[in-house]
């Protein structure tokens, strides 16, 4: 059976620059092989973009709910789009 591939752009709110977040959000998208990105947002968030099967998708979402160990997320906003072309899951400045 076929994975349906899916995107979500995610914007995290709460304590999460200089704490490690686009490092290990990094880290775990290549760890499940998903593509897309993630960036510090100007108002002190994170923004990123997930794409993959589903479920996987979906399972990253759920981690950046809990972010890394000295992350303290408020609230994760998830947004479907449309497919991109990515090459690999990159941190963007």
């Amino acid at each position: 059976m076929v994975q349906r591939r899916t995107q979500m752009h995610v914007v995290v709110k709460g304590q999460v620059q200089g704490v490690g977040y686009r490092f290990s959000t990094q880290q775990q998208a290549k760890r499940w092989g998903l593509l897309g990105w993630v960036r510090n947002a100007a108002d002190g968030g994170v923004e990123a973009v997930f794409q993959g099967p589903e479920d996987v998708v979906a399972s990253m979402v759920a981690w950046c709910e809990r972010g890394p160990l000295h992350a303290s997320v408020e609230s994760v906003l998830a947004t479907r789009q449309a497919l991109e072309a990515f090459q690999g899951f990159d941190v963007r400045h």
